[in-house]
């Protein structure tokens, strides 16, 4: 058997399956291999040129490792090829991907086979994976090609998804696990973009739009239970492709509510369709890529920690169904589970139980958090209407982890700027459902003048806007 630079990883794994346990040992970009989803899409294009790339290792030595692996473990003497055959298209460069993601919308717009598509498509990936493919659209979308063209590029993707898994079923776990509660709202997701497709009058479509809108519970204990725990297995491409597409479908229904409310404005139905084909896609991708993968990869103790805190930020439609039980990590209990009676912290100017500093905190009007100069989100206040929701998945996770990706860049920055000493503060404003919100991050510094972490300030200033004249005595009616 030969091995060059561009064999794919299934073309190894199936003549010798003990390799996968080589890859996974090799580097820790190569963990998610453990997931057979992974393999099974993933594997049937990528090259060994792609696998060395991701995992930092020379090509050359990657393959001369592999040939080794193999002649110890069966005999079998593989030969080497470093060069490309002639046979073989060049790998892209990024421009030459881009160039040709361009035209690929541009035939997809023209109504070219899809077919044809798929074949051009998945030339085009055999080399990069789904954050490469999402940096390259963000890209197009700096350039000024429209979202909405990009977005199409979404239906050839799970195309190629659904032929290389088949006829893959869904999950099987048992009622009240976290998977099980994700697809009961993905059952109820369903019923609804069906109800929606219905050809219907606005007034009449309204109310099934504002239960859609549920979704978002669902989204946010992805983006804040479930994609943190994979984080911690180095599994990253999930949450920023997958976030995208969230705040895509946000934004759809957003938009789409504001049509079917005004008597003025029609409703777009070639974009309210597409909205309901992304929802329908993210079931599909949920259920035979993301869950599946993370079902292999992640313990007992990593769904525990999943499951812990999403009451917190709630269900879409459904509660959890009773089966399932789980034990909260023993780190995560606290000290007076125990025994151990919390000592006093001493303050510059006092000092304070733990149970009343944390007591102080969460009846302040404002919601705080913290990030420590690691850019690891350390604390949040819990205090009983969050602005924003937060749930413990988050303690110890990078906080550019925890915004869409199209706010990566302004978090980055404003980070950047504390950590050199450029800025101590910036603020925004924004209007959400009614309320006015203001939202302040200040950089914290020892005495020293050391960056220690940044400080995030949240308030509903709705009300102290609206505020007028005087009051001097007390009005409690």
């Amino acid at each position: 058997m030969e091995i060059r630079a561009n064999t794919k990883l299934q073309e190894l794994l199936k003549p010798y399956p003990f390799l996968l346990e080589f890859f996974i040992n090799r580097s820790p970009n190569f963990k998610m291999l453990k997931s057979a989803v992974v393999r099974n899409t993933v594997g049937n294009v990528a090259p060994l040129s792609h696998i060395a790339e991701r995992g930092g290792i020379p090509l050359e030595q990657l393959i001369a490792e592999i040939a080794a692996a193999v002649q110890a473990h069966t005999g079998d003497e593989l030969t080497v090829v470093l060069e490309q055959p002639q046979a073989s298209p060049p790998l892209l460069a990024p421009e030459a991907r881009q160039a040709a993601l361009k035209e690929i919308i541009r035939d997809l717009h023209a109504g070219v086979d899809m077919k044809n598509l798929k074949a051009r498509f998945h030339t085009l990936i055999r080399d990069i994976d789904g954050t490469e493919i999402a940096r390259l659209e963000q890209r197009l979308i700096a350039e000024g090609m429209p979202e909405s063209e990009i977005k199409r590029l979404c239906d050839v993707h799970v195309e190629l998804f659904k032929e290389s898994l088949g006829t893959q079923q869904r999950p099987n776990v048992p009622a009240g696990h976290p998977l099980h509660t994700y697809m009961l709202e993905n059952r109820v997701a369903e019923e609804i973009t069906q109800q929606l497709e219905a050809p219907g009058e606005k007034k009449l479509l309204l109310p099934l739009l504002n239960r859609l809108a549920e979704i978002n519970l669902h989204f946010l204990r992805k983006e804040n239970q479930l994609f943190p725990v994979l984080e911690q297995h180095e599994i990253t491409g999930p949450s920023e492709v997958m976030w995208a597409i969230h705040d895509d479908i946000r934004q759809g229904i957003k938009r789409a509510r504001m049509e079917l409310e005004s008597a003025e404005v029609p409703l777009d139905r070639q974009a309210f369709k597409a909205l309901l084909q992304m929802v329908d896609d993210m079931v599909y991708k949920e259920e035979h890529i993301l869950f599946p993968m993370a079902l292999e990869i992640l313990s007992e103790a990593d769904w525990a920690k999943v499951r812990q805190g999403e009451e917190e930020i709630g269900y879409a439609w459904v509660t959890p169904e009773a089966g399932w039980s789980y034990q909260v990590p023993a780190e995560k209990a606290g000290a007076a589970a125990h025994g151990v009676l919390p000592q006093e912290i001493q303050l510059d100017t006092g000092s304070l139980s733990p149970e009343l500093l944390n007591l102080m905190l969460m009846h302040l009007p404002v919601d705080l958090s913290f990030v420590n100069d690691k850019d690891e989100i350390m604390y949040y206040s819990q205090t009983k209407e969050r602005i924003f929701p937060r749930s413990p998945g988050v303690i110890g996770r990078k906080v550019q982890n925890c915004h869409p990706p199209k706010s990566m860049d302004t978090v980055q920055k404003i980070l950047d700027s504390f950590r050199t000493g450029t800025k101590d503060s910036a603020e925004f404003w924004i209007q959400m459902g009614g309320r006015f919100i203001h939202i302040r991050y200040f950089a914290v510094r020892d005495a020293n003048g050391s960056y220690r972490g940044c400080l995030e300030v949240s308030q509903d200033a709705t009300s102290i806007r609206a505020l007028e004249g005087e009051r001097r005595l007390l009005d409690w009616n």
